[in-house]
């Protein structure tokens, strides 16, 4: 079942990629001919998932200005303002709960790149409140995040994946949590601890744009097939 509404993550400053972000968002950062979070835009809307939220600090009058209502791209944009200081990935989030609604719903970062296709996503199982998507390590993530067993995540020290920054939650997830800025790490900890975390494994392209020489490689590969429609 596919999920209604989709999140993405855009409110960072970038830090890694500067002095590229100094001027310019990191989801509006050129990739191959086009705005990193175009691609994921479009993969949405080629999914069925038309309602997006899109969180918005550093930067974000140049996003809202360039992806507008989302018509273009066939979707239909909810922009969430954090204010000049991002609330990080948990808060974000969580303030986006009210226009995310009571299902659950996608959540994607907005400087990743992956060819995944986002058509019928497995239901969470009725003991889950929520499911992730790992990888395979990166060169530079050497170590991974989490372990998965069965198809639920666990902590262990070795054999790990990486999280590839794409996520179906319930609102449930953040139980008790209360606003304000604060990271998804413990979320995710504590769902592990009560068995409550899905996971998938990903093996298709996937790239982290969050240098520039990671994004150097993407654009080359993208490049070297042809781009992405």
């Amino acid at each position: 079942m596919t999920p209604a509404k989709a999140m993405l993550l855009a409110a960072g400053r970038g830090e890694r990629l500067r002095p590229i972000t100094d001027t310019v968002p990191k989801p509006l950062v050129d990739v191959a001919g086009k705005p990193l979070i175009v691609y994921h835009l479009e993969a949405l809307a080629a999914a069925g998932i038309h309602e997006v939220i899109v969180n918005l600090s550093w930067l974000g009058g140049q996003i809202r200005s360039a992806l507008g209502s989302g018509a273009r791209y066939g979707v239909r944009i909810t922009y969430s303002d954090e204010g000049p200081e991002p609330l990080e990935t948990g808060g974000g989030i969580y303030r986006a709960l009210p226009a995310l609604g009571p299902d659950p719903f996608l959540v994607i970062n907005a400087d990743i790149w992956l060819d995944m296709d986002l058509r019928g996503c497995a239901p969470l199982a009725g003991d889950a409140d929520a499911r992730i998507v790992l990888t395979a390590n990166p060169e530079h993530h050497p170590h991974g995040d989490f372990g998965l067993e069965e198809g639920r995540v666990v902590e262990r020290a070795s054999n790990r994946l990486t999280y590839a920054g794409v996520g179906l939650y319930r609102p449930e997830f953040f139980a008790g949590c209360r606003p304000g800025r604060f990271p998804l790490l413990p979320l995710l900890k504590r769902a592990i601890a009560a068995g409550r975390l899905q996971g998938e494994r990903f093996d298709g392209p996937w790239f982290d744009a969050g240098s520039p020489e990671r994004l150097g490689r993407l654009e080359a590969w993208l490049h070297a097939r042809g781009g992405r429609d």
